[in-house]
This record gives structure tokens, sequence and C-alpha cells, in this order.
């Protein structure tokens, strides 16, 4: 098997795998398109594999075969740092969600107890304290 064949295997693997996860709704819109992005990269230099020649060359790169690890390591960086956005939004997000929800827990509290009923059970404090 040819590497330009095994390529070209990777890479409609890789955008069938996508389009599977993006259908069953385990992966969703904005990150579907990067990795099918690099799928449709992968499948361009599968078929064409004298285009990574052709941009080394152009950017001014002396051994074009680099070029593939140096834009592997900017995809990886660039991943890694949309992976930690998203991460801090969604950390932002909890914690003023737990928030809201103390504060909605100690209004019901107060509203019982104006009210003369008993406060309501919170089974939901799991927190192993």
């Amino acid at each position: 098997m040819t590497l330009s064949i095994l390529s070209l295997v990777v890479g409609l693997s890789l955008a069938g795998t996508i389009l599977f996860l993006v259908r069953r709704d385990h992966l969703h819109g904005p990150y579907a398109l990067g990795w099918l992005l690099l799928a449709v990269l992968i499948i361009i230099v599968a078929i064409v594999p004298a285009s990574i020649d052709w941009v080394g060359q152009a950017v001014g790169i002396y051994y074009p075969p680099i070029l593939l690890c140096l834009l592997a390591i900017a995809a990886l960086l660039i991943k890694s740092l949309v992976s930690d956005l998203e991460r801090s939004r969604q950390e932002r997000t909890v914690r003023r969600l737990s928030q809201k929800l103390a504060i909605l827990e100690q209004e019901l509290a107060e509203l019982r107890s104006r009210q003369g009923l008993p406060p309501v059970r919170r089974d939901h404090d799991s927190d192993g304290g």
C-alpha cells in the first residue's frame, strides 16, 4: 500500500467518521468543520502529493515535507487553545449557574419559612461533606 493510498484511506475514514458523529449528534458544527477541513487537506495531499512541495517552495521552506510537521504542530496548538477557551467558558457558566441556584434556594427557603412550611429536603447535596 503506497503512502498516497494510505493517506487517501485515512482522509476518507476521518471524513466519514466526522459525518457519522455529527449525524449522531456527538459532535457539533464548529468542531466538525475543523476536523472536516483536516480530512479534506489529507485527501488533497493524497491525491496531489506534489502540493506539499509547491506550498513548501512558495513559503520558502527548503525541505517541504517538514511543512506537514509544522502544520500539525500549529493545528495541535490551535486545537489546544480552542479547547481551553471552551472549557473556561463552560466553567464560568457552571459557576454562574451554581450561584443563581444558591440564590434561588435561599429565596425558596425564606418564602417557605415565612409561610410556616417546613424546609425543602435537599437530597441532591451529595458533595461528600
